[in-house]
């Protein structure tokens, strides 16, 4: 298989406490409470194990952003904002990591970069207005893509949105990534880069129907660029659901991570 020549370890669950950094009480016990399979709303559905799923899911995330990895996770998180689910999201892993790494390795700057096809906006929503997590998304913004958000206006100082067009190439893709992310995160300094890694901006991606162009060569670049934004560097799987290319992606994206 083609993840086999990386390391790969089985990751300890988080805490509750951990979720509650980025989640209210009312809705982690919401979770907690689903005893067969239930949809919160029209496109996320959760069962009576989804909230260990989850807690496996942001422990993976804490992991790898604590120790340096990849954490390969189901659910995926960026579209949960606190006190709900959505788009598929149930807790937001990477917003947890985030908050675990700052108290467990004594950082403040995070800098968390999104390169999934969808905006990162419940990411965005839990650290909007702290200037201790810069967000800054590219992400397929026309033709309008759920969410509908991180339009070229919603931007501030630790939120940079990067709309790109459904029919980008991966140079195209790169270039704005170069012009708009790599200056921001500079500017920003940061103690730690966490990267929602994202890969149905793929070609081969077909759930949304979409005329994506993103190869195998231009997610390792992506990543590659990432890592080299900061003094440390880990990732979360978010989005990708084609079963066949998926793996490769995963695998390029490592390589280009290092």
């Amino acid at each position: 298989m083609l993840l086999e020549r990386f390391e790969v370890e089985e990751a300890a669950p988080a805490a509750e406490a951990d979720l509650l950094r980025c989640h209210t009480r009312e809705y982690i016990e919401r979770l907690q409470r689903i005893e067969v399979p239930t949809m919160l709303d029209l496109n996320t559905i959760a069962s009576e194990t989804s909230y260990e799923a989850c807690l496996l899911a942001a422990g993976a995330s804490i992991e790898a952003a604590v120790g340096g990895g990849f954490a390969l996770v189901r659910p995926p998180g960026h579209h949960a904002p606190t006190g709900s689910q959505s788009g598929f999201c149930l807790v937001n892993n990477v917003a947890i990591a985030a908050r675990a790494a700052q108290e467990r390795l004594g950082i403040e700057r995070v800098a968390i970069v999104d390169f999934d096809v969808h905006h990162g906006d419940g990411t965005q929503a839990i650290f909007r207005g702290d200037p201790t997590v810069l967000c800054a998304s590219i992400h397929q913004y026309r033709p309008p893509l759920f969410p509908g958000t991180g339009g070229p206006d919603e931007q501030d100082e630790t939120t940079v949105n990067v709309p790109m067009n459904g029919g980008d190439s991966d140079a195209e893709f790169l270039r704005a990534f170069d012009d708009r992310i790599v200056p921001a995160v500079t500017r920003f300094d940061p103690e730690l880069v966490l990267v929602s890694a994202g890969f149905d901006a793929h070609a081969g991606e077909e759930i949304y129907r979409k005329a994506t162009r993103v190869t195998e060569d231009g997610f390792r670049e992506l990543a590659r660029r990432c890592a080299q934004l900061g003094p440390r560097v880990g990732a979360v799987l978010e989005g990708g659901y084609n079963l066949e290319t998926l793996p490769t992606l995963v695998a390029a994206a490592l390589e280009g991570f290092g």
